[in-house]
């Protein structure tokens, strides 16, 4: 008996866009966003549950490593002997085992450098680059010392002994891996044992970009310069054997890095006399290779508000200049870690501080920073500070930090993570007036990615997900912390992994899902690290809010830690963590290449139908005189009188009446409408008329393909705003387009979707409406330049003498 009827399309405020109105989805378009992914995913067992967490008869292998080195710094070659203990906790019997042969990735015939494209050989970027169309690729003085390094030195592994007790093993080397053939079958639960013998020529980190090397200093005081040695992926570790893949033995190409077995790590270290080393684990045998000076620092630190040196810049210094013909071997153990690295030189100064975690997991943690003079001041400000800090945050947010040391290192490595230990690259610059500056940039750089690496001690040296296979689960969640911890170690600091951060490459034909595996990734950066960040942070902030979110990420990291996670236990303990069914947004975000675009096409102003003609009517006479007149019309009147207006006598009974006139037909029929109600249907009506609310039809278009919720502020004539989150389920019946109902007493005047840039939406011109004015190319040329000015450095230019008119 009730009918709403469109009156208005907002006839001034709100023009309709006709072409931008929403497509209609027809059944062959249909596309079910929200289909379970439970399709999709490996199906729950013993060993990984329905909610995502570890089976009752979850099992990984246990190998335990004892290994002897020694640095032949002149040879820049690295000797080895190394006792394997492996343990069989799979409900499977074993005859051969898998081992890692990182090293041999940079053998001229290896798979990495034959199957290398022209443009894509440096980690730090395309080592060659196109020129303009129509001319030819141009190769690089990067690519150039690359390849003359390879050529010039012999690379890869030397693997004279492979044996158990009773002899030799027959063994197979295929690329970087190695198959060590079992003298007999190893039944579950048993273990066995046997040693390698290696031996590999060191690469030169900034020739070669290898996450690890050497890099010289030839300009020290020592004849001949220095080094820094840095060792990562440096002896054949065992490939993980898993309950979801079997032997992971994917050939190493150089992107996708690793997942690996914990264990028990018992290592010395023979390096020159004068050597500092850096390591995984700790250190056993100081009185051997500390001075007491050294340890009184170091026992010192331990309790200290701010780090302590225990070797200083002027001890280091010293300590470059010479040399030393003997040796010393730095004595090592750690327990429950899935890889050891370490490092030496003798220009390392070295600071320490202990934090006093708490707690009964560790409550103390030894923090560390080792660095040459080149990385000085900013080293000693901000390194140790940044690595405590790291441990206090993202402990927040997981766990609590379970290792006795946490490190940081400086050497040719930008940004690399092991357990214990991260090597880190930014320096400072050293100026002609001999102090060393660094810019803004350098600072944040440092900061950021510190933080970055030794969050990376959580995800994945703890959480032990599979980084080759799935790149996002240790750098999308690692970035989505790290951007926690640095807002909370300095809001100024842009960091970057914000939803509005990534809308440029979203909206790019020149990508894959996250979950592509890691060496088929077009675009690293973005696909492993900022997108799957910024999914995380709309799903905290926007969708989940942090309290439901925050509990489940915490739940997942204590699930999962010392245990090896898959892409399903993290989407099944989001989801039953907090209580949200989140399948509509992995489905999206992770396993398609859609992008948000959010439309709003047009508003529709609706009004109450009162069925009483004396009110309805004389509102429908006000509409049309508010129409705009008839210009045809108003330049006849203009011309002259019309034809009635000069015989008056032709007016009639509709010349006094018009249209809108209304009689007692009208009234009599409205009469019997209202006897004829339901007593529930008379006040449903009496009291929309006596609220007389305003009926807002909102039509919205998905052109980017990915849903999400709607974030709408309303604006209102009286000035006032309002904020309205529409669940993203209102596309599950059409992903394409949608209308909602808004029912307000004040008059809508603009409607702005995801005002805040929450949601990555890629178009935000089409989030306004009615539109805005987008400003032009000339107005945003003339904007202030404020991009690039951290890199000015500002240490050095403010000692410049102002010039003067008679200069």
């Amino acid at each position: 008996m009730i009918r709403i009827a469109v009156c208005l399309p907002l006839a001034s405020l709100l023009l309709a866009t006709a072409s931008l109105a929403a497509v209609d989805q027809t059944k062959g378009q249909f596309q079910d966003k929200f289909r379970q992914l439970d399709e999709v995913l490996p199906t729950a067992n013993s060993y990984r549950t329905a909610g995502g967490e570890p089976g009752h008869a979850y099992w990984q292998q246990e190998v335990d490593y004892e290994i002897d080195v020694r640095l032949n710094e002149k040879k820049r070659r690295i000797e080895a002997t190394q006792r394997i203990s492996y343990t069989n906790n799979s409900p499977d019997t074993l005859r051969f085992l898998w081992l890692q042969l990182d090293q041999n990735r940079f053998k001229s015939d290896s798979l990495a450098e034959r199957s290398a494209a022209f443009a894509d050989r440096s980690r730090r970027g395309p080592a060659v680059r196109d020129a303009a169309a129509g001319k030819p690729p141009q190769l690089s003085m990067d690519e150039l010392r690359r390849r003359q390094f390879m050529e010039d030195n012999e690379l890869g592994y030397e693997l004279p002994v492979i044996r158990d007790e009773q002899g030799d093993l027959d063994h197979v080397v295929v690329g970087t891996n190695l198959r060590v053939d079992l003298r007999s079958p190893l039944a579950p639960g048993d273990s066995t044992a046997f040693t390698i013998e290696f031996a590999f020529n060191m690469v030169d980190e900034n020739a070669v970009s290898a996450r690890a090397g050497y890099e010289h200093f030839p300009d020290d005081a020592r004849k001949g310069g220095n080094d820094i040695f840095l060792l990562a992926q440096w002896f054949p570790r065992l490939h993980a054997y898993t309950d979801y893949e079997g032997w992971t033995n994917k050939e190493f190409l150089g992107r996708g890095e690793f997942t690996l077995e914990f264990g028990d790590y018992t290592v010395a270290i023979t390096v020159p006399d004068d050597h500092i080393v850096s390591s995984t684990g700790v250190l056993q045998n100081p009185e051997a290779v500390l001075t007491e000076v050294q340890r009184e620092r170091l026992e010192q630190a331990r309790t200290a508000k701010s780090p302590v040196f225990v070797v200083t810049a002027a001890e280091a210094l010293e300590n470059e200049k010479a040399g030393s013909s003997r040796s010393k071997t730095w004595r090592f153990q750690a327990d429950r870690v899935r890889d050891f690295a370490w490092a030496s030189s003798r220009k390392f100064i070295w600071d320490a501080q202990g934090y006093q975690q708490g707690g009964e997991v560790q409550p103390e943690v030894m923090a560390m920073s080792f660095y040459p003079k080149e990385g000085e001041p900013l080293w000693s400000s901000y390194s140790t500070a940044s690595v405590i800090h790291t441990m206090e945050v993202y402990s927040r947010y997981s766990f609590d930090y379970p290792y006795p040391v946490a490190q940081s290192v400086n050497g040719p490595v930008g940004g690399m993570e092991y357990p214990m230990i991260t090597f880190n690259g930014p320096r400072t610059v050293l100026q002609d007036d001999g102090e060393r500056t660094y810019t803004l940039a350098e600072k944040r750089f440092l900061v950021g990615v510190i933080i970055h690496e030794i969050g990376h001690i959580y995800f994945p040296m703890i959480v032990n997900s599979d980084e080759r296979q799935w790149t996002w689960m240790d750098e999308g969640l690692n970035s989505f912390l790290d951007a926690l911890a640095g807002w909370e170690w300095d809001t100024e600091i842009p960091w970057n992994n914000q939803p509005r951060d990534i809308v440029a490459y979203m909206a790019s034909e020149n990508q894959v899902p996250i979950m592509t595996q890691s060496d088929s990734v077009l675009q690293l950066g973005p696909n492993a690290y900022a997108k799957p960040a910024a999914a995380l942070m709309i799903l905290r902030e926007t969708i989940l809010g942090r309290e439901l979110f925050d509990f489940a990420f915490r739940e997942y990291s204590r699930r999962w830690m010392f245990k090896r996670p898959a892409p399903a236990d993290f989407f099944r303990t989001m989801e039953e963590a907090s209580g949200v069914d989140l399948d509509w947004f992995w489905r999206g975000w992770f396993y398609s290449t859609d992008h948000v675009d959010l439309s709003i096409d047009r508003i529709w102003k609706l009004r109450l139908d009162t069925k009483d003609p004396d009110i309805d009517y004389d509102r429908r006479r006000q509409e049309d005189a508010d129409k705009p007149a008839s210009v045809i019309l108003e330049r006849n009147r203009e011309d002259g009188r019309t034809w009635v207006e000069k015989n008056p006598k032709l007016r009639d009974f509709y010349d006094r009446n018009d249209r809108f006139t209304v009689t007692n037909k009208e009234r009599n029929e409205y009469r019997k409408m209202l006897e004829g109600l339901e007593d529930w249907e008379r006040v449903a009506l009496d009291r929309a008329l006596e609220e007389d609310q305003n009926y807002y039809v909102l039509e919205f278009s998905n052109l980017g393909g990915l849903v999400m919720p709607i974030l709408l502020q309303l604006s209102f004539a009286d000035g006032s705003t309002e904020r309205l989150d529409i669940p993203a389920e209102i596309w599950r019946r059409n992903a394409l387009s949608v209308k909602k109902l808004i029912v307000t007493d004040k008059e809508l005047t603009e409607v702005v979707i995801d005002p805040n840039w929450e949601t990555a939406d890629t178009n935000v011109d089409n989030n306004h409406y009615p539109r805005r004015i987008i400003p032009s190319r000339i107005e945003a040329f003339k904007s202030p330049e404020r991009e690039g000015m951290e890199y000015r450095d500002i240490m050095q230019d403010s000692k410049t003498e102002l010039e003067t008119g008679d200069d």
